[in-house]
């Protein structure tokens, strides 16, 4: 019954762990997330600055993960080319080094829970008062962290996992292969990282094992080593549905990787003997280390950051030859696959977490306000276009891409309730339900794009001949409209709207509004006088009012990037 118990709280301390880095990651994203973001959006081509800020964004948000996701979706989309990409990706395996020193801090002789129990109180505070909320998750987070490693280190030692022989035993049988151990414990921790998804659980048993003198030191890092790899996975995953750019940042990633464990393997006893050597600690392979617990730690830190930086050091010099080998590695393909049916930031449906998630969802509304955009200009053409042949090519694409805005609707709002299931700020929240609007009125733009489609083919199939007057007011109008779309995306890539582009968009939508009104009482007495027939009044009011309806979209949109700005 007490190993049962003492089974259970081992990997409920685990869970903690998992949890508390998870909840400190939102939070932290909850007060700079967004400047985060913007730090990787505007990258430079420097290496040297791609590394900091793939390191500086995956210390701050605890995730390598979030870091690389968010890169691979921005290469996907053109933001950052492939070089720039595999620098920041350097950036961020130095940067989940991070954590491996927050465990040893965390994780010392010194009993942390009376600061631990402490913190929370204050953090709860912080949070029911509604005052600095954000940084109430982060310390939530960080005394949850901080609790199951001294859990874990506590149970741990009370389990005495090098008294149980049936442990011992299969330590002492793993660990005697020389070479074949390490390949060994390299492949399960790439298992065991790439199946909870978090090389921080395992770094943390890998810590409790070398600590209890129940794993020797230098398996242990056979272990860190079977992580760096393991948490690859989930970028290449992400990249699978995702540009032939993106499948190549993922796979320079595990290049980055596996190339590191492979030089390192090469002088692993030597290079582990002198990480060891630093803290004096003596090292005999396969061999459990009897020192302090605090001391094997620190080894285990000292080589995951020391592997990671040396490893950045010896390739930052061959960014361009690492290029190289991945496109040859993923060349691309003669046939172009039609890209305009995908969302580009978002693809693969997995996210990097909540908070930089908003980014490349806006990134996506932007994309899809482009397409909206298009449709307006395939309009204009096919009520010019004479040619049969011409015009049924033209109609069959502005079909496909009214099925495409549908698509990209249902994409990015099912994506946005899914961030909305992470712990958002309430800001962030706000963006979410201002995004799942503007979604939703641009969709209605697509429809109206199709719609006038149908209008304009009705008339062809039906031999409805405009007079030059009916012509030329639908050509003002999809002017008028043309204008307002362009404004409306322009608003869209900065994601923001001033108060005079507002008012001027306003005014826009007045003159649509009062060009609409005009032409629909001049239509009914030109009916009257028998200018042209009632067939003829009706299809052209089709026509007006639906582009006036589209007006009413746009400005729609503007409305909620306004309310979204002063509401802030």
């Amino acid at each position: 019954m007490v190993l049962l118990l003492q089974i259970i709280t081992l990997i409920g301390s685990v869970a903690m762990l998992m949890y508390g880095m998870k909840v400190m990651s939102e939070g932290l994203q909850k007060m700079a997330g967004r400047r985060l973001s913007n730090v990787l959006g505007t990258m430079t081509t420097n290496r040297l600055t791609g590394v900091l800020t793939g390191a500086f964004i995956t210390a701050a948000v605890q995730s390598s993960t979030a870091t690389t996701v968010m890169t691979v979706s921005f290469v996907s989309a053109g933001i950052l080319s492939l070089a720039q990409a595999i620098s920041v990706i350097m950036g961020a395996n130095i940067g989940t080094t991070f954590t491996a020193w927050i465990m040893v801090l965390g994780g010392g002789s010194f009993d942390l829970r009376l600061v631990v129990y402490a913190t929370i109180v204050i953090a709860v505070a912080l949070i029911y008062t509604k005052k600095n909320a954000n940084l109430g998750d982060f310390l939530i987070g960080l005394s949850l962290m901080l609790l199951g490693l001294t859990t874990l280190k506590i149970n741990a030692t009370e389990m005495h996992l090098d008294q149980l022989a049936p442990v011992r035993n299969f330590f002492i049988a793993t660990s005697s292969w020389g070479y074949g151990s390490y390949f060994l414990y390299l492949l399960v921790g790439g298992i065991l990282t790439f199946t909870v998804q978090s090389s921080a659980a395992i770094m943390a048993i890998t810590m409790t094992l070398c600590s209890t003198h129940v794993l020797p030191i230098d398996m242990g890092i056979a272990l860190v080593l079977g992580e760096n790899v393991g948490t690859t996975i989930t970028s290449n995953v992400v990249a699978l549905s995702a540009s032939v750019q993106a499948r190549r940042a993922a796979m320079a990633h595990l290049v980055f990787n596996v190339f590191g464990v492979i030089w390192v393997l090469c002088l692993f006893r030597w290079f582990v003997g002198g990480v060891c050597s630093l803290w004096g600690v003596e090292f005999t392979p396969g061999v459990p280390s009897d020192v302090s617990p605090d001391k094997l730690n620190a080894v285990l830190a000292t080589f995951h950051t020391t592997f990671n930086v040396t490893n950045m050091l010896v390739l930052i010099w061959f960014v361009p030859l690492l290029e190289r080998l991945v496109t040859f590695i993923i060349p691309s393909k003669p046939e172009q696959k039609d890209t305009e049916s995908q969302l580009i930031f978002i693809s693969g449906g997995l996210m990097s977490t909540s908070e930089l998630s908003i980014l490349q969802a806006w990134k996506e509304v932007h994309v899809f306000a482009v397409r909206t955009q298009r449709m307006v200009g395939m309009i204009h053409d096919l009520y010019r276009e004479k040619d049969d042949t011409e015009f049924t090519k033209i109609f069959s694409r502005v079909e496909k891409y009214e099925g495409i805005c549908d698509r990209m609707e249902y994409e990015i709002a099912n994506y946005l309730n899914q961030v909305a299931d992470g712990r958002l700020s309430d800001q962030s929240k706000h963006e979410v339900h201002k995004m799942l609007r503007i979604v939703s009125e641009l969709e209605s733009v697509g429809d109206a794009n199709y719609n006038l489609s149908r209008f304009i083919r009705h008339k062809r199939d039906n031999h409805i001949a405009f007079t030059e007057y009916q012509d030329k007011n639908v050509e003002m109008m999809l002017y008028l409209v043309s204008g307002a779309e362009t404004k409306m995306v322009e608003a869209l890539e900065h994601t923001s709207i001033t108060e005079d582009e507002f008012h001027e968009m306003t005014n826009m939508e007045n003159e649509i509004n009062n060009f609409r009104d005009e032409l629909k009482a001049q239509n009914m007495q030109h009916i009257t006088d028998r200018e042209y027939d009632y067939t003829t009044g009706v299809n052209y009011m089709d026509i007006i009012i639906e582009m006036e309806k589209m007006g009413d979209y746009i400005i729609n949109v503007e409305e909620a990037l306004y309310e979204r700005k002063h509401d802030k």
